[in-house]
């Protein structure tokens, strides 16, 4: 038997499996010859970083300044670490901020603490080889018998300097840089050409009053040797050597009046100092370890003054608090009930204070307290002399006034906040058990809204601490403090007797003294704040 066949078609082949398709490339806008536009923009970047980068080290390097050297070295080097690497994701985001934290805070905090352990002030700002200069140069005469040379005044890179034709020789220096070869010369006169300097033309000193005056003011020495003298000129086209009356020994660090035979020795403290106690004006910086604060403390002209100061700090900082913030509370109190109409436009007339910029309000105060022609008195107390700027008292309950002025419409806003987030059960439960409006206030409002407000008022004690702008614009720290040094006034507080010791507005500086002080306000400010914020954690159990 045969068997049968099967009949059923034959199965079509399964269909061959098609290659995958290839990935659709990067869009040609976002790439450039394989590289991606976004590490391009990131080189650029770096590029630019690393360029202010060096330029800064190679200053701190120029200047010797071996800390500022160290710390933009291993910023730099940190930074291109980072940004070029795949790993250490967080820093690429956190190293901005570090690097901004490091340089705008700590730098400067450092280098405040730095020079409140130096004499940095006037009369000792440079070095003493600048000292030395400045001396020699207050002594000068011109030298008997010195030729006059036909000069040109040049200029390289901003700075400058006399150029002289000598025995065929082309020289030019500056004020820090002593005359030196710098080409040669058959013709006699003036140089028409100073390799590497740029001539000034006479005419552009002629019509500059300004740049007469810095080029009769210019001293350009004549050698590295500080004895032999400068070259001076009086009209810009011919110069003459000078030489000081005092004499500079590098070996006994002394200098020599040779007029009067006077010898000025150098000094621990940076000066030059005579054997009867007479010192040179011009001294130079050194440390002094803890001198500027034990003066703060000892000095018997500094005592009394400060003391007011500090005095009159605590009591501004924490009335600016106290007073706006209870203020702000009452006002927010009372705005708050439902039955005053007008709330809204009531509020925004509140308010309008805390949008005025603060030194336009102080000045504007200024005027309106003048004793002569303020309106205060004219309107408010029928024309009586009242003077509100030049009394102590007086000026101290004017400046704090308007300080109040300016700040209780934030209190109010805050205050506002916080009291339309209370529990309105808890304030119907002590009503209902007979609690009045002053224990309601006192019992529950209060406590709830410190536990809010609190580290408000303790971020304000320490900005009022250091409340400058009103201080200074109000009525400059005045009125002055009878003896007291460097212009204290009787409205100064700690941060404007600051400004007032670095001489900033006139007067002697002194740096290194402002600098110990400005370190003890932020010790103060700073404990004063850590102590707070642990109170605070009291208020918790309010909640």
């Amino acid at each position: 038997m045969s068997v049968p066949q099967d009949t059923a078609p034959a199965q079509a082949a399964p269909p061959s499996k098609a290659p995958p398709a290839a990935a659709p490339s990067e869009p040609h806008g976002r790439r450039w010859n394989g590289v991606g536009w976004g590490f391009l923009v990131k080189l650029v970047i770096m590029a630019i970083v690393n360029a202010f980068g060096l330029l800064g080290i190679f200053a701190a390097a120029q200047a010797q300044s071996w800390i500022i050297f160290g710390a933009a070295v291993l910023l730099l080097a940190a930074a291109d670490i980072v940004y070029f690497t795949k790993r250490a994701l967080p820093l690429k985001y956190l190293l901005p901020g570090l690097g901004f934290l490091l340089v705008f805070q700590v730098f400067i905090f450092g280098y405040t603490a730095y020079i409140a352990f130096t004499n940095y002030g006037a009369g000792h700002v440079g070095s003493q080889e600048q000292a030395v200069q400045a001396a020699l140069s207050q002594g000068e005469r011109r030298v008997e018998g010195s030729p006059t040379f036909p000069l040109a005044v040049v200029e390289q890179g901003g700075t400058l300097g006399f150029a002289i034709v000598e025995e065929g020789e082309i020289k030019a220096g500056s004020a820090e840089s002593p005359l030196a070869v710098v080409g040669t010369s058959t013709a006699a006169g003036a140089p028409a050409e100073v390799p590497g300097w740029t001539i000034v033309p006479r005419n552009d000193i002629i019509s500059d009053q300004a740049l007469q005056k810095e080029v009769i003011a210019l001293r350009v020495p004549v050698s590295d040797d500080p004895n032999a003298g400068s070259i001076r000129t009086n009209d810009g086209s011919s110069g003459s050597i000078y030489q000081s009356t005092l004499q500079w020994d590098a070996e006994s660090q002394t200098i020599t009046d040779t007029s009067s035979g006077t010898v000025y020795r150098a000094t621990a403290s940076g000066n030059f100092a005579s054997d009867d106690g007479v010192t040179l004006p011009t001294g130079w910086t050194v440390h002094v370890g803890f001198d500027n604060f034990v003066r703060l403390f000892t000095d018997p002209a500094m005592i009394s003054p400060l003391a007011t100061v500090t005095l009159w700090t605590f009591a501004w900082a924490i009335l600016s608090v106290v007073v706006p913030f209870a203020m702000g509370l009452v006002f927010a109190i009372i705005f708050n009930d439902e039955r005053i109409k007008g709330r809204k436009i009531l509020r925004t007339l509140f308010i309008l204070p805390y949008a005025f910029p603060a030194f336009m309000s102080a000045l504007l105060f200024r005027g309106m307290f003048n004793a002569e022609f303020g309106v205060i008195n004219e309107f408010f107390f029928g024309g009586t002399n009242i003077d509100w700027l030049g009394d102590p008292w007086l000026a101290r309950f004017a400046v704090l006034f308007v300080n109040v002025w300016l700040t209780y419409p934030y209190y109010f806003l805050v205050c506002t906040g916080a009291i339309q987030a209370l529990p309105s059960d808890a304030l119907e439960a002590a009503s209902i058990d007979g609690a009045g409006r002053f224990r309601q206030l006192r019992s529950i409002i209060l406590p709830l809204v410190l536990v809010a407000t609190a580290p408000l008022l303790i971020s304000s004690f320490a900005f009022s601490f250091n409340n400058f702008t009103i201080i200074y614009m109000f009525n400059n720290g005045g009125p002055a403090i009878p003896g007291a040094p460097y212009a204290l006034g009787s409205t100064d507080i700690l941060i404007s007797a600051i400004w007032d010791i670095s001489g900033v507005s006139g007067g002697k500086a002194d740096y290194g003294l402002a600098s110990a002080l400005s370190i003890l306000v932020f010790i103060v400010v700073g404990l004063i704040s850590a102590l707070a914020f642990r109170q605070t954690k009291k208020l918790e159990e309010y909640q």
